[in-house]
C-alpha cells in the first residue's frame, strides 16, 4: 500500500473533518470526491461508515452554526460578502433565498445537495430570524442525508472494486493523488465557468453615476428592482421611481416592459448576478436596452444618491421572519 494511502487512513477521519469545514466555510475545495473515496475505503474494512458520517456532521455543525450565528448577527453584508467571493455566484444568494422562503427550514434537508445553496443557506437562514435550534434539527438532518449518501455510493464502488484485484492494486497506490487531481479539476471547472460569465455581463454593466446622469436628463430609464424581501428587510428603501418585480415575473411579464426605454436591472449581489442573468435572459425577448447596475443596490447608495423608503410586504417573507417580526 503507498505511503500516501497509509497516511490518508491513519488520520482519515481528522482529513474528512478539516476538509469538510474548510468547505462549508466558503474555501473552494470540493469535498465529494474524498468522502466518496472515504466511502470506497470501508469495503475493505479499514474505515467504518458510522466514524465517517460522524466526521462530516461535525464540521457541517461547526462551519454552519458559525454562519448561521454571523447571518443573524450582521445581516446581509456577510450574504454579500460570501457571494463576492463565491464560485457559484450566478445563483448563490437569489436561489438560496428563493428557496428558503418557498420551504423555509425544509430546505435545509437538501441544500448540501446543490452548488451554492451549501454555504449560502446557514447566514440566510439567521438572517431571516429562524430559531437556532431548528436550524440545527433541519440542518443535521439534512448533513446527514448529504453525507450517508456519498458514503454509500463510495462504499458501492468499494464492493465492485474489491473484486477486480488489478484495479483495486492500482488505487491502492493512486487512490489519494486522483482524488486531488479531481478536487483540483472540478475546482478549475468553476473558476471557468465564473470568468465567462463575468466577461458575459462586464459589457452589459451601467454605472451608478451613467443612471443617475439618465435620471437628471430626465431621460426616465424604466428602473427593476429585483432584490428579494429578506434583501429588502434590513433598509427598506429603493431607487427613485424603481419597481419591484421578482426575476420570475418580470420574465413571464416581458410583453409589459417598454422596447422603447433604457431598462436598469439590480439586486444585491456584488457581482450584479441576479441582474447579468435576467438581462442575458431579457435579450431573447428582444429587449436590447437592458443592463445591470454595476454594484447593485449598495453600489448606487454607496456614492451617496437619493433612495425612497418602502414599506416591505410580511406575506412575502419567510414563515419564521414574519413570527420574529410580530414578537
Amino acid at each position: 500500500m503507498h505511503f500516501t494511502v497509509q497516511f490518508f487512513l491513519a488520520y482519515s477521519y481528522w482529513i474528512l473533518f478539516g476538509w469538510v469545514l474548510a468547505e462549508q466555510l466558503g474555501v473552494p475545495l470540493p469535498s465529494t470526491p474524498i468522502i466518496l473515496t472515504a466511502g470506497a475505503f470501508t469495503a475493505t474494512h479499514h474505515l467504518g461508515i458510522g466514524a465517517i458520517v460522524l466526521a462530516v456532521m461535525s464540521a457541517c455543525a461547526l462551519a454552519d452554526s458559525i454562519w448561521f450565528r454571523l447571518g443573524s448577527r450582521f445581516g446581509s453584508p456577510v450574504t454579500r460578502w460570501i457571494c463576492r467571493f463565491s464560485l457559484e455566484a450566478a445563483s448563490c444568494v437569489r436561489k438560496t433565498e428563493d428557496i428558503l422562503t418557498r420551504h423555509g427550514p425544509v430546505a435545509l434537508l437538501f441544500s448540501k445537495f446543490i452548488p451554492g445553496l451549501n454555504t449560502m443557506a446557514a447566514p440566510l437562514a439567521g438572517q431571516s430570524k429562524m430559531k437556532y435550534r431548528v436550524f440545527l434539527m433541519y440542518d443535521m438532518a439534512g448533513s446527514f442525508l448529504w453525507a450517508a449518501s456519498l458514503v454509500l455510493i463510495g462504499r458501492f464502488f468499494g464492493d465492485v472494486i474489491r473484486r477486480n484485484e488489478s484495479i483495486l492494486h492500482w488505487l491502492n497506490r493512486s487512490a489519494v493523488g486522483l482524488v486531488i487531481l479531481v478536487a483540483i479539476g472540478l475546482l478549475i471547472g468553476r473558476l471557468i465557468r465564473q470568468q465567462q460569465f463575468l466577461r458575459k455581463i462586464r459589457t452589459l454593466r451601467i454605472e451608478p453615476s451613467e443612471l443617475k446622469a439618465m435620471m437628471d436628463r430626465g431621460d426616465h430609464p424604466y428602473i427593476i428592482d429585483l432584490r428579494h424581501p429578506l434583501d429588502i428587510l434590513p433598509d427598506p428603501r429603493i431607487l427613485p421611481g424603481a419597481v419591484q418585480l421578482r426575476p420570475h415575473e418580470l420574465i413571464a411579464r416581458n410583453s409589459e416592459i417598454p422596447r422603447d426605454r433604457d431598462i436598469v436591472l439590480y439586486c444585491t449581489c456584488p457581482s450584479e448576478a441576479t441582474s447579468a442573468k435576467i438581462a442575458l435572459s431579457m435579450r431573447r425577448f428582444g429587449i436590447e436596452r437592458i443592463r445591470p447596475l454595476r454594484g447593485g443596490f449598495d453600489g448606487w447608495k454607496e456614492q451617496g444618491y437619493p433612495l425612497v423608503e418602502i414599506i416591505v410586504a410580511e406575506a412575502e417573507l419567510p414563515p419564521d421572519t414574519r413570527l420574529a417580526l410580530n414578537v
